[in-house]
């Protein structure tokens, strides 16, 4: 089945290798079309993270204060409060994205920032969760930014993840595994998962598709950060 027209410009745009304030751009002037088109894209990352994060979390999440960074329209929120998460912040870059987050009602908190080019804005040790879904990618979110989402979390908090492994992304992810390692070496934190899921989201190229599926593969990767409380290790 062929993707809608247009769905592959507009993502081949936003992951162009553009400067930064004409990404953004480009991001607000997708908001208003984005969920039809993952949708047509039949993207999963949202639902597959939300799950991955409500079943390692160890108590009923309604009292858990969580950061959804690179929040977009809100498609984490959704799958995040189906799973009983309340508190919920958001950030994103776009305030085209913002714009149609702030209308789902979901987050307490929604602020614009960009993360790798400035600081989060929030307290160190302030969130039992943060997520990054979508944006840990080729010309996206570095993979330097990862110790500014463990500043923010608190000691055993969460910390869901994702990024892609189609080709055009194969570079960005050996960056981020590799700093992911660094930081469990260092005692950051801990691995919890690391799922590699084959059918991610259908691919806007052939080029790109996994071994001519028609889809791109991706990985959901669970920490906690340290000290893990001492009654839960192990």
């Amino acid at each position: 089945m062929r993707l809608p027209a247009g769905v592959r410009e507009r993502v081949a745009a936003v992951h162009g290798g553009g400067a930064l304030p004409q990404r953004l751009r480009l991001y607000d002037g997708w908001a208003a079309r984005y969920e039809q088109d993952v949708a047509a894209l039949e993207y999963r990352a949202p639902h597959l993270a939300a799950a991955s994060l409500a079943f390692a979390f160890p108590a009923p999440p309604a009292g858990a204060r969580l950061l959804d960074v690179a929040c977009g329209t809100g498609l984490v929120a959704r799958e995040l409060h189906r799973r009983g998460f309340r508190c919920l912040h958001g950030v994103d870059g776009s305030a085209g994205m913002l714009e149609r987050a702030r209308s789902t009602g979901l987050y307490r908190q929604l602020q614009r920032c960009v993360l790798g080019r400035e600081p989060l804005p929030a307290p160190a040790e302030h969130y039992d969760a943060v997520t990054v879904v979508g944006a840990l990618g080729e010309g996206q979110v570095p993979s330097t930014a990862l110790p500014e989402l463990l500043r923010v979390t608190k000691p055993g908090g969460f910390l869901c993840l994702t990024t892609r492994s189609n080709p055009s992304n194969l570079r960005y992810k050996a960056e981020l595994e590799a700093t992911l390692e660094r930081l469990e070496r260092q005692g950051a934190w801990q691995k919890v998962l690391a799922q590699e899921v084959e059918r991610w989201e259908r691919a806007t190229s052939e080029e790109e598709s996994t071994q001519g599926t028609g889809y791109i593969s991706g990985v959901v990767y669970i920490y906690r950060k340290c000290p893990v409380p001492a009654l839960e290790e192990g």
